[in-house]
């Protein structure tokens, strides 16, 4: 009796499949991407702002030329003049209280210093202090100071009788002060509220020398003068009405 033997399984061996894919992330060396890793994201494009650029462009233009303008008007000088003394309001503006100053061109009416003889026969309008330089509305062809109704009188005074500080173009009270009788000294009033300094002394080691002109109402003028010449009168400076 022949037995028919059952076969045996083959052993078969397993090929590593070449298809693509497959086992992908074995075969790539290591730390590599893969697939859509390894793509750059798109940048998108850069917007251009012309209105900006045009912008920018100009304010460069802008400052370059108005740099150049102020570096060429910088060197346009003028002659001007500068008051050196004090000029009280309604008197006339002596050459002596004037100096040549150059300055650039700003456009101010200053006057030049080649019209100083007609300003010097004219008057100020307001009062000039030192270092002021001179323009066209401060001076003035007449004085009120100096007009109708008006009268100067010359004072001899002593220290104590006036400021040690009084200058040409002042504004002062004259007082009255009783020298004689009970009293003496301490009776006191005003007979001119806002007198003009016309003119003061050469000053000497006490200061001025007492010689003051002073420019009143004219009715009050023979008052002041009768006054003073009894030693009764003494000038109080108001710094704040010049």
């Amino acid at each position: 009796m022949i037995t028919l033997g059952v076969p045996l399984p083959m052993r078969t061996s397993e090929k590593p499949t070449n298809r693509p894919g497959v086992n992908a992330e074995r075969q790539s060396p290591a730390g590599a991407l893969s697939g859509p890793a390894s793509r750059k994201l798109p940048v998108p494009p850069r917007e251009r702002r012309p209105a900006l650029a045009a912008l920018a462009l100009l304010l460069i233009l802008g400052g370059a030329l108005a740099t150049t303008l102020l570096v060429l008007r910088s060197g346009d000088r003028v002659t001007a003049i500068q008051i050196v003394q004090q000029v009280g309001t309604g008197q006339r503006i002596p050459q002596t209280a004037m100096r040549e100053v150059q300055i650039a061109d700003t456009g101010i009416d200053y006057v030049a210093y080649a019209d100083r003889v007609r300003v010097s026969e004219n008057y100020a309008r307001v009062t000039l202090l030192p270092g002021t330089l001179l323009t066209g509305k401060m001076v003035v062809s007449s004085s009120a100071e100096l007009g109708p109704g008006k009268a100067q009188v010359g004072l001899a005074l002593k220290p104590g009788q006036l400021p040690s500080t009084l200058l040409q173009g002042d504004r002062v009270q004259v007082i009255h002060v009783s020298g004689r009788g009970e009293g003496a000294g301490t009776q006191s009033r005003v007979l001119a509220q806002a007198a003009l300094v016309h003119s003061v002394g050469a000053a000497g080691r006490n200061g001025v020398s007492g010689q003051v002109t002073i420019i009143v109402d004219a009715t009050v003028s023979p008052t002041i003068a009768a006054y003073a010449s009894n030693g009764e009168i003494a000038l109080a400076e108001l710094p704040g009405a010049r």
